[in-house]
């Protein structure tokens, strides 16, 4: 395997690592909550009190304003959509899915729960790792 360094940006992948960090840090430090975001987004629908939703909103907010802020520094990368529509569609369904079985997404369970040492965290990430490594192998080199 070889790095591609022509479109290699360790600084970028440094920064956005150490602002996700900092940001679930600081959720779990002043509120006592973790920065899982699809716990976050499944909150807002299903009836908690407004004080409940505001946080959530803000969190959510500050998500979508983050490439609009990112343009300001530098230009977004292309979009390369590599898949069709009904191929995203059910990878989505079935990402949503893992998430509501394994009780936490990837932000939730990978960068949240390692840090807190949470075996079951340790358990979804492995779960989700493997079963991502073995359906690329799959695509590319079984059905390719």
């Amino acid at each position: 395997m070889q790095i591609d360094l022509i479109n290699f940006t360790p600084w970028s992948a440094l920064a956005g690592g150490a602002l996700i960090g900092l940001a679930g840090g600081l959720l779990a430090l002043l509120s006592g909550r973790i920065a899982g975001i699809s716990g976050i987004v499944g909150g807002l629908f299903d009836g908690r009190p407004a004080a409940d939703r505001n946080w959530r909103i803000a969190f959510v907010a500050g998500l979508l304003a983050a490439p609009l802020l990112w343009q300001l520094v530098a230009p977004l990368p292309a979009i390369q959509q590599v898949a069709g529509i009904p191929a995203m569609m059910i990878a989505g369904l079935l990402v949503g899915l893992g998430t509501r079985y394994a009780n936490g997404c990837t932000s939730g369970h990978g960068v949240c729960g390692l840090s807190r040492l949470s075996l079951r965290s340790l358990v979804a990430v492995l779960s989700f790792m493997g079963a991502g490594f073995v359906t690329v192998f799959i695509i590319r080199h079984v059905l390719a």
